[in-house]
Parts: structure tokens; C-alpha cells; sequence
């Protein structure tokens, strides 16, 4: 129900928390309308099978899909790393939730993890303009959102609101909602529908209709003025 444009480059996406449920539905999305292998670089445990089958049109969506769990900010390093020789012109997608998640752990040292964090966003963000594909992150804390913004290309907030999470940002729209049997609509969903109706004088409408007096009744103050134009006044 949300219309993305998957640009090329590093795109990040502040989710409401680090395991939502909206990453999956896009990649699902992304799988079903583009050919080609998709890796995601799984942190957190955020890769549910469960919940990519639950958002998936068709389980041969997922096919494509190869998923690497890393549990160190070393693992997750590492496997940026290897999408270099793994990634191609054919590539669909590339994920990485809660990318900055592994380098804030105690087992590193503070002098190092930048240096990581910063080398494996920069290698994501090449990936994706050299190879013109999509490059997908999710941070979901102001701190870890300013520390991805100086390498993405591109910025996507992900609001939760009472009917579901609504895309804002660079080429996002939110289309309509589900709510279990069926989908609330949204504005966007009509104006791409039925299109833009022209402006209409709402007093110029009511004339047409007949349901505004635009002529003084006869008999009246202005009415008799206007009837009787050539009327004396006498001194």
C-alpha cells in the first residue's frame, strides 16, 4: 500500500522501532516487480521468516532473497565487505537493518567502531551508485539517523500512525492501509485514480444552481432605487 521509488544509491529509512514490519513489506515489494538476487545483512535478528512470508505476494517472491545474520560489529563488517565480490549489475536489492546497531556494542572499542561503521556505510553507499541499485537502512534513533544521514543519498521517515506507518521523504508515498479484511484509502490513492479536479468558484456554483439571490427583490430599499433611477429629491 506504499508507493517507493527505489533509487539508486543508500537510501535510509527511519523506522518507529528496529524490528518494523515496513522494511519487509518493501522488500517484498521490490522482489516482486524486479528480477535478480537481493541480499540482506540481517542485525538484530530483524530477518523473520515469518513476517517476510506474511508480506510476500507469493513465496517464490523470496526466492531470490539470501540473508546474512551477523551478531558482531566484526560479522557485520565483514559481510559488507563480501557484498563487493558477491554484488553485480543483476543484483535487485541490497538490505541492511539497524546498520549502526552492532557497532554501538561493548565488545568494541570506542577508537574502532567508528572507523567500521563508517567504512561499511561508505562501502554500502558506492554499491549502490556504481552499480545504480537500491541500498536499503534502518536506524530508528536520532543518533544512529545522524550518523547514516552523512553517507545516504536518500531519506525516507517511516511515521506510525494510528492506521499504520505512512512513508515520507524522497520519492514515498503512502497509498492506503490495511485493516484486516479490507484497506483504508487515502487522498493520494483518488488523485492517482481519478486525477486532480479543477478549482470551482463554490459562489459561481451556487448562482448556477440557483441556490444564491444574486438580484434584490422589488419593492425593496436598493429595489426601488433601481426602479425608479430618475426619482426627485426635493429640498
Amino acid at each position: 500500500m506504499s508507493r517507493l521509488e527505489f533509487e539508486p544509491g543508500l537510501t535510509s529509512y527511519r523506522v518507529p522501532s528496529p524490528r518494523s514490519p515496513i522494511l519487509h513489506e518493501l522488500v517484498c515489494s521490490r522482489l516482486a516487480e524486479t528480477p535478480g538476487p537481493a541480499y540482506w545483512i540481517d542485525a538484530g535478528n530483524t530477518a523473520s521468516p515469518q513476517v517476510l512470508y506474511d508480506c510476500a505476494s507469493s513465496p517464490r517472491v523470496l526466492d531470490s532473497l539470501r540473508i546474512a545474520r551477523s551478531f558482531t560489529a566484526y560479522q557485520h563488517h565483514s559481510i559488507v565487505r563480501r557484498m563487493v565480490e558477491n554484488a553485480t549489475l543483476r543484483t535487485s536489492l541490497i538490505v541492511a537493518p539497524n546498520v549502526v546497531s552492532r557497532y554501538r556494542d561493548d565488545d568494541v572499542p570506542p577508537w574502532e567502531r567508528e572507523e567500521l561503521l563508517a567504512a561499511s556505510l561508505e562501502t554500502l553507499a558506492e554499491l549502490g551508485r556504481a552499480l545504480e541499485i537500491p541500498v536499503l537502512v534502518t536506524t530508528s534513533s536520532d543518533e544512529a539517523e545522524a550518523t547514516v544521514s552523512e553517507h545516504a543519498d536518500h531519506t525516507v521517515e517511516c511515521v506510525r500512525t494510528r492506521e499504520g506507518v505512512r512513508l515520507e521523504g524522497d520519492g514515498a508515498e503512502t497509498m492506503g492501509y490495511w485493516r484486516g479484511s479490507y484497506w483504508q484509502t487515502t487522498i493520494p490513492y483518488w488523485v492517482d485514480c481519478c486525477g486532480v479536479a479543477d478549482r470551482i468558484d463554490p459562489v459561481v456554483t451556487a448562482a448556477d444552481r440557483g441556490l444564491l439571490d444574486m438580484y434584490p427583490e422589488p419593492g425593496g430599499s436598493s429595489g426601488e432605487a433601481l426602479s425608479n433611477p430618475e426619482t426627485e429629491v426635493s429640498g
